[in-house]
């Protein structure tokens, strides 16, 4: 069968919908794993917390829209971060406005600093994890992007090197051992740990450098080495 040309198509023959972008931006802060959330200051949820993130406007793509709206919403643009797709969230019913598909993304980032509120945000912070359960307290269905987000991160740790997105450049194996522990919820063992780390192949290479923030005696500083894969993997 012939295919429709240009001239025959009829959009109004098709019901209309919405594309928005949403971000799970983490972080840590003081020991603990932090997310990017801002207070909204309009309908629908007035008041609720959400995610950063919305309408994507009809000449932008995907990527420049999320980059776009968490600069507005928060005035924080990702520098030094690990930026990808999280999933597509098209349920009829996610947003009482209308028909709206979202597309979220995951950003791992180290620490902000103080975001600021614009645009239809009434205020914007970095929120302990701990402190956002029950997830459903979010507006729209942004607790189910935000579980699938800290799951994806979590999982990720265990397999590849991303934990050092959240380190400074210069880091100590103490300094990488806490970002496992704040974003898996759990203590490490110090000793498997860092045996573990300077095991792997490109995980993390010395600068040459040590230092004393950590208290007690110098340590040896480290950077984020050539691999992007941990073999063998992390386990939790």
């Amino acid at each position: 069968m012939p295919s429709e040309t240009p001239a025959a198509y009829d959009p109004s023959a098709y019901p209309p919908f919405a594309v928005t972008v949403d971000l799970v931006v983490l972080t840590i802060r003081a020991g603990a794993l932090r997310v990017l959330l801002v207070r909204r200051a309009t309908e629908p949820f007035a008041g609720r917390l959400a995610l950063p993130g919305g309408f994507v406007q009809i000449d932008e793509d995907l990527l420049p829209a999320a980059r776009r709206e968490l600069a507005e919403e928060t005035g924080v643009r990702l520098g030094r971060a690990h930026l990808e797709q999280l999933g597509t969230y098209g349920h009829p019913d996610r947003d009482p406005r209308m028909r709206v598909v979202s597309v979220a993304y995951l950003a791992l980032v180290p620490d902000l600093a103080q975001p600021v509120a614009g645009t239809d945000a009434a205020e914007a912070d970095l929120v302990p994890v701990a402190a956002v359960e029950p997830l459903d307290r979010l507006a729209f269905d942004h607790g189910r992007i935000l579980a699938d987000g800290l799951e994806r991160a979590r999982a990720k740790l265990t397999y590849t090197t991303l934990a050092t997105t959240f380190c400074p450049p210069e880091f100590t194996v103490t300094e990488l051992r806490a970002v496992y522990e704040a974003v898996w919820g759990t203590t490490v063992d110090p000793r498997n740990f860092h045996r573990k780390v300077l095991a792997s192949d490109g995980f993390v290479e010395p600068t040459g450098e040590t230092t004393t923030r950590g208290g007690g005696r110098p340590a040896q500083l480290h950077r984020q080495g050539s691999a992007e894969q941990l073999h063998p993997p992390l386990t939790r």
